[in-house]
């Protein structure tokens, strides 16, 4: 397959889109139509009825007797923490390689976010450092199961159930996974989902907190619906709330969209697995392994690891900007060590807590997978073929076999940019004022 790269001036390998996300049909179209026709659009009263009987749907199929839904995961998260009563002065244990609103989410309740490196094997939660970690403050752990491996609940529920700690895992890539024969989110004491564009389901944004605890749940619903209780026999402490509510047209798409998901999640599980079977013949392309505990997968985004020395010693952008231009779409820089995130630099004037978070924190395994070595592949690339996947395939082995045309990719990227950023500057500092 000796070809030139597109990147350099040659054919892509594909120039057939892939499936295109988000998916629907005339049921979400039919919800939305009942919805405007009823004028009963918001999410007040709390919950409101499709959001009622989303939430109720969701939690059942979750394996959880309660599901509240709102506004988007970021709030689910923050809810949670402040529902177990975490806040000010708290320290909550976070991976260090995850989406910033993880940790931006404790800040928002006045806690500390405290971060621990992910194992190499999942880029989730390493559960054998947590306890390292730990301090007289520490008061919740927040497990995230990324991209589409569970981080290891036996291990983290042990800790949690010796050190009398709140788990709340994050499940925004895991919707309809199952950790032994449990769903995700219904081992720890809640589970946060994200409905947002890119997610396994998706209304555009929105959000759900799922338990089976029923004073939880009664107080995610008061501090989601302006301090109100949603039971004459709430026993929650009261509450100043926010507007935190999920629309019923939100609700009245995500219905259709949870009928779908058990369809969807085994068929990308069937084209991963064929994935897997060409990715594990190319040298420098390694995967993570499977572990048995999961019984069900959920790939929000397949994860695979770049080895820079088996291919020329290019940097994985580059190795991502030649996929993407064989026609891939991919991603190599889709989460970075959350304690480096250019969005927290200005954290410290905004949110104290977070220059008691800032411990001058080193995740090696985390800083390894944001800069060097993870390549993500969307889930909707996995929800047509064999042939789409095959062309997966067929872009890495072409790009490896053509790893010449890429050396010094990356110098050339930054010089231009770099350029690009000098004129830009001396064209503003001539636009008169």
């Amino acid at each position: 397959m000796n070809y030139r790269l597109a990147l350099r001036g040659g054919d892509p390998v594909r120039t057939k889109p892939f499936t295109a996300w988000p998916i629907y049909d005339e049921r979400e179209a039919l919800g939305l139509h009942r919805v405007l026709e009823s004028r009963n659009w918001g999410g007040y009263p709390c919950p409101n009825d499709l959001a009622r009987e989303f939430a109720r749907k969701f939690a059942q199929q979750h394996n959880a007797r309660y599901g509240v839904a709102v506004a988007n995961g970021t709030v689910s998260l923050e809810l949670a923490l402040k529902a177990a009563g975490i806040g000010f002065g708290d320290e909550v244990i976070v991976p260090a390689y995850t989406w910033e609103g993880t940790a931006a989410a404790v800040l928002f309740t006045g806690a500390v976010p405290v971060f621990v490196d992910v194992d190499p094997d999942t880029y989730c939660l390493d559960a054998a450092l947590i306890e390292t970690a730990f301090t007289d403050r520490t008061k919740a752990i927040i497990p995230v199961h990324l991209g589409f491996r569970f981080t290891d609940m036996d291990a983290i529920m042990e800790i949690a159930a010796r050190r009398g700690l709140f788990v709340l895992e994050d499940c925004a890539h895991a919707h309809g996974g199952q950790w032994r024969d449990k769903r995700a989110g219904a081992t720890g004491h809640a589970g946060s989902f994200s409905f947002q564009t890119s997610k396994l389901m998706t209304a555009g944004e929105g959000g759900i907190v799922i338990t089976s605890n029923i004073d939880l749940a009664d107080q995610v619903i008061r501090l989601a619906n302006c301090g109100r209780p949603p039971r004459t026999e709430t026993r929650g402490e009261p509450v100043l709330g926010h507007n935190y509510r999920m629309t019923e047209f939100q609700a009245a798409i995500l219905l259709p969209q949870l009928e779908r998901l058990e369809e969807q999640t085994r068929l990308r599980e069937w084209n991963t697995k064929h994935l897997e079977k060409g990715l594990k013949n190319i040298d420098g392309i390694s995967l993570l392994p499977r572990d048995g505990r999961i019984t069900k997968q959920a790939s929000y985004q397949y994860v695979f690891k770049f080895h820079s020395d088996e291919f020329g010693r290019i940097h994985r952008n580059a190795f991502v900007a030649a996929l993407n231009a064989e026609g891939i779409p991919s991603d190599g820089r889709f989460y970075e060590a959350v304690y480096r995130s250019s969005l927290f630099e200005f954290a410290e004037e905004t949110y104290p807590a977070w220059s008691r978070a800032k411990r001058g924190f080193r995740c090696p395994v985390a800083e390894r997978a944001g800069y060097e070595e993870s390549v993500w592949l969307p889930h909707q690339l996995f929800l047509g073929d064999e042939n789409d996947v095959d062309d997966i395939v067929t872009a890495i082995e072409k790009i490896k076999e053509n790893v010449d045309e890429l050396i010094g990719y990356e110098d050339e990227r930054i010089r231009v940019q770099g350029m690009a950023r000098a004129q830009r500057a001396l064209l503003e500092s001539k636009i008169p004022y």
